[in-house]
């Protein structure tokens, strides 16, 4: 069984981690909105209900404040809850609990407090669910000191990253990109396996160009740089996997190697986290490596159109991915 691989969806690796941790520990429980009969709005946790029980396995009323609140009362008094929000967009209406809160408390305590608690939330564009259901708001998140901020890209990922968080001290902003729920990967089946925060991975190597991208535009990330090999360019693909706390190490490596850097994601440009490791770059011995100034593709300053061809035209293409490698090329 430890070194047994299985091959599952990203949303089946999400269930997986649940289940081992839940079955590990018996302070982990699920709470959210229709996790239980529904199993979800996505469909994640259909059938831990049957396994679990209404206690560990807890619908809650229509209210992003409720289950964060709820989450983060339970975390200080020794539980784990791992708390879904059925769409991102919804944490707008959890942010005082969260941030006010659960960020907070560890600190206002002296250390002698524990929030250890995990926001789910299901987000980004690409499924025609428009304004209100698809946006990407990792940033504001990165933006509270006391918060872990994940985004995982594969289904591997998913679980060693969410058995991380379950079992982290403090809160963790999990962010599942929905489009990503179907694509399909191996993963250890190895209750043991788990990927600590703040280590990025490459997932391609290359010597020409660094792309850093997670979530949705990864996969196009690896396609381009795969498309690339055959016009003699050698692109490496960096996922950091958790934003906060960030790998630096990891990116300033690989921009000391390659010289050049393509910033990828879905997210609004103004304000996005690109910036941070646009940053993290410019300030560190790296800068003095780039052969070409750091490139962004990140999404339009728009709210996400309902209009299907709208919708994909405020993301990075594979297109756009693919000049933006030929431009630090000076091809």
């Amino acid at each position: 069984m430890a070194n047994e691989m299985k091959e599952m969806t990203y949303k089946e690796a999400v269930k997986l981690a649940m289940v081992e941790e839940m079955r590990r520990d018996e302070n982990v429980f699920l709470m959210g909105e229709d996790v239980g009969l529904y199993g979800g709005a996505f469909g994640v946790s259909v059938g831990m209900l049957d396994e679990f029980g209404e206690e560990r396995v807890r619908d809650t009323p229509i209210s992003e404040a409720v289950i964060a609140g709820a989450a983060a009362g339970a975390a200080v008094t020794g539980m784990r809850p791992i708390a879904e929000i059925m769409f991102m967009d919804f944490s707008t209406i959890a942010m005082d609990a969260l941030v006010n809160q659960a960020a907070k408390m560890r600190y206002m305590f002296g250390g002698k407090a524990k929030v250890p608690m995990v926001l789910r939330c299901p987000g980004g564009s690409g499924t025609g669910a428009a304004a209100q259901h698809s946006q990407s708001l990792e940033a504001w998140f990165c933006h509270v000191p006391g918060l872990k901020v994940v985004v995982p890209s594969t289904a591997k990922d998913a679980k060693g990253l969410l058995k991380a968080a379950i079992r982290d001290d403090n809160p963790v902003v999990f962010v599942e990109q929905k489009t990503l729920y179907k694509i399909k990967g191996e993963v250890p089946m190895d209750e043991e396996f788990i990927i600590p925060l703040g280590k990025g991975e490459i997932k391609k190597e290359g010597k020409d160009v660094t792309i850093i991208s997670y979530g949705r535009m990864l996969p196009r990330a690896l396609k381009v740089a795969e498309e690339m090999e055959s016009e003699g360019i050698s692109v490496e693909v960096l996922d950091p996997r958790t934003l906060v706390p960030l790998d630096k190490e990891l990116i300033i490596e690989s921009v000391k190697k390659t010289g050049r850097v393509i910033l990828v994601n879905e997210a609004c440009k103004t304000g996005g986290y690109l910036g941070e490791i646009a940053s993290v770059i410019v300030e560190s011995e790296a800068f003095d490596y780039l052969d070409a100034p750091i490139v962004r593709l990140a999404g339009l300053d728009v709210p996400v159109p309902y209009n299907p061809e709208l919708e994909k035209a405020i993301v990075p293409s594979e297109e756009q991915i693919r000049e933006a490698v030929l431009k630090v090329m000076n091809r």
